[in-house]
């Protein structure tokens, strides 16, 4: 079984220092703790089990892929959940391991951007209630209608209310009907400043969607699949956030992009910890699309995922 997600920065540590050899100083300033704390996590990492230095590095499977992923697409923390091939859904366990994840990112008077998503409603349904000070919760981009589960507002006040913090919802639609009124909305005091304020925020929780018929602004009826159509033959890679993104991880040049209430790119790329949560492997380009424009910097996903994406970066780098 991996390692819990509280012990992996004993996992880095001892990573860093037996597999890439560094100093206890150099791990020191890589990790951003004390000299004394490496010390510390490295007596641990040998006390546990997790390094026998009469032989190397003995590390669980899953764990040393993660190190691998983190040094491959230079990604500051990389959690990987094993594979349950006995479950109907062999990826299951991914949105429990996130949910962990999360709560051990969060501090305290920490600024929470959230997107939404079957994903992210999934973290959230699971999470343990954490009574945190001071943290606050807000909506990445605009809303959608009544009828269409996982919205934006749900996926907000849910985590909201999971950690007893102040949620903070979009009160203006995902996609207007006209370039005019996407521009004029934007303008709007209320809505400029929550846009603004959005790369204030300390960590954002969220996943990237696909560009084919199943994607979520197709299924909420943002786009119609002819129109997704369109946009993938001009180069549409995935979906964050409600907007489409390039292989690049840029936003894609186009009429719906602009139509969109959403949080800058660049404003998520400036959030310091840019938690990504990748559950479906039919996600592998969409998500290879987002790492490329510095959406991501932790990443969740399973097994299975992980080891394309090693093996992606290996052949990218070969």
């Amino acid at each position: 079984m991996a390692i819990r997600p509280a012990e992996q920065i004993i996992h880095k540590a001892a990573w860093l220092y037996y597999a890439h050899g560094l100093r206890q100083d150099e791990v020191a300033k890589q990790l951003d703790i004390s000299r004394a704390s490496v010390a510390m996590y490295l007596r641990k990492a040998r006390e546990t089990g997790i390094v026998n230095i009469s032989t190397s590095t003995q590390l669980f499977a899953e764990d040393v892929l993660a190190r691998q992923l983190e040094d491959a697409l230079k990604l500051d923390a990389v959690w990987i959940a094993p594979q349950n091939e006995q479950a109907a859904d062999p990826t299951a366990d991914v949105p429990v391991l996130a949910a962990s994840v999360f709560l051990e990112l969060v501090r305290k008077g920490d600024r929470i951007g959230v997107a939404w998503g079957r994903t992210v409603y999934a973290i959230a349904d699971i999470m343990s209630y954490a009574d945190l000070q001071d943290v606050t919760v807000v909506q990445l981009c605009g809303n959608l209608g009544a009828p269409y589960s996982y919205r934006p507002d749900q996926c907000t006040m849910e985590i909201a209310r999971r950690l007893n913090a102040q949620g903070i919802n979009f009160y203006a639609p995902l996609v207007l009907s006209t370039e005019a009124l996407a521009r004029d909305l934007r303008a709007e005091p209320v809505i400029r400043e929550q846009l603004a304020s959005i790369s204030d925020c300390d960590l954002a929780l969220y996943s990237v969607g696909t560009v084919d018929v199943d994607s979520h602004v197709v299924k909420c009826g943002a786009l119609s699949p002819n129109e997704m159509d369109a946009l993938r033959q001009r180069g549409a890679a995935g979906v964050i956030a409600g907007q489409i993104i390039d292989v690049r991880g840029a936003a894609l040049e186009c009429s719906y992009n602009r139509r969109v209430i959403s949080a800058d790119l660049k404003s998520l790329a400036a959030i310091p910890k840019r938690l990504m949560v990748v559950q479906e492997d039919k996600k592998f380009e969409p998500l290879i699309a987002a790492i490329a424009g510095g959406l991501c910097s932790h990443l969740v996903v399973g097994a299975g995922m992980a080891q394309r994406l090693l093996d992606h970066a290996k052949a990218v780098a070969g």
